[in-house]
């Protein structure tokens, strides 16, 4: 007796080992994959804007990163004591303009640095809502809890998604042209815009994305669909019924790296996964000899495999 039905996936080319320099933008679920290739120690730089959810937002960086075009103080604005721009997530606001700016630079050069090298690029969509400022129609990454009224509130059309796309295609093919792109819908539900809204959203990301991977080197990863058919039942999202909690994060990511991890580093995941559980254990008795000869045994672990690999950090 069949319980649950499965999406059919198969593996990938242009997998992913530990040779591939990684590139992961867009909505908040792409931090959840982004932070097992973290974890599991593959060369990524993930959201240097923090988390982007629509694909304009993700254009924008893309634009300034390959131009060189430098934030300045006409980019930003003072709100809720912190300097804030609406390019970027509130994580990098600041105390400072001099500070925001030079968060902002940094993060564009850290941008253009990984796309150059990129063997991957992951990007996640979230949303085709999108925020306009009323007066200039500059469409926004965040809000920054500015309010409502300055804005104005639309849903981005299929043909504008996919004008999108292929433009953040182009510009990096043009720094790199051999990067395989990886992309995914978010099976975050953003239901504040509405359930039915949701709904169109998401399809109108699908259907977009779909017109751009029949081009060489890129690939549909297909998240949102293995949250609501997989795993459709409220008992795998977290407690405010929106996002996937850990079991379903866990789960996805284990049908990504079936996919798109190559099958050779499988055994080096497993030997780092026994490290990150030694780093992480905590003894009753830190001064014990049992425990000093477990550090030892750790340290070991990690100067072999770090020889293999030396840009790991433990």
């Amino acid at each position: 007796m069949k319980l649950q039905t499965q999406i059919p996936l198969t593996k990938a080319v242009n997998q992913i080992d530990y040779t591939s320099q990684l590139l992961l933008l867009g909505s908040c679920f792409v931090e959840n994959i982004g932070d097992k290739l973290a974890y599991f120690k593959f060369q990524t730089i993930q959201n240097p804007f923090g988390i982007l959810f629509n694909p304009i937002a993700i254009e924008n960086l893309i634009v300034r990163a390959i131009h060189k075009k430098e934030y300045t103080e006409d980019d930003i604005f003072y709100f809720n004591e912190r300097w804030q721009c609406y390019d970027a997530h509130s994580n990098l606001a600041a105390s400072t303009k001099e500070e925001l700016l030079c968060n902002l630079n940094n993060a564009l050069v850290a941008t253009l640095d990984q796309l150059s090298k990129a063997s991957h690029v992951i990007i996640t969509l979230g949303t085709a809502w999108v925020y306009q400022i009323l007066e200039t129609e500059q469409v926004v990454a965040n809000c920054h809890k500015v309010p409502q009224k300055q804005f104005k509130k639309e849903l981005l059309s299929i043909g504008t998604i996919q004008e999108t796309l292929n433009k953040i295609i182009r510009l990096i093919k043009s720094v790199n042209s051999t990067t395989q792109f990886i992309f995914t819908v978010s099976p975050v539900r953003h239901i504040k815009d509405g359930f039915i809204e949701n709904q169109l959203s998401k399809a109108h990301l699908t259907t977009a994305i779909h017109q751009v991977v029949k081009q060489e080197n890129i690939s549909y990863f297909p998240s949102y669909e293995i949250m609501m058919d997989e795993l459709r039942d409220y008992r795998f999202y977290a407690d405010d019924m929106v996002h996937p909690n850990s079991i379903a994060v866990n789960y996805i990511w284990e049908k990504f790296k079936n996919i798109w991890i190559n099958d050779l580093v499988l055994g080096t995941i497993n030997e780092i996964a026994i490290i990150q559980k030694g780093l992480a254990h905590r003894p009753f008795n830190s001064e014990s000899e049992q425990h000093q000869k477990f550090l030892k045994k750790l340290a070991d672990k990690i100067i072999r495999i770090q020889k293999v690999y030396p840009f790991m950090k433990f």
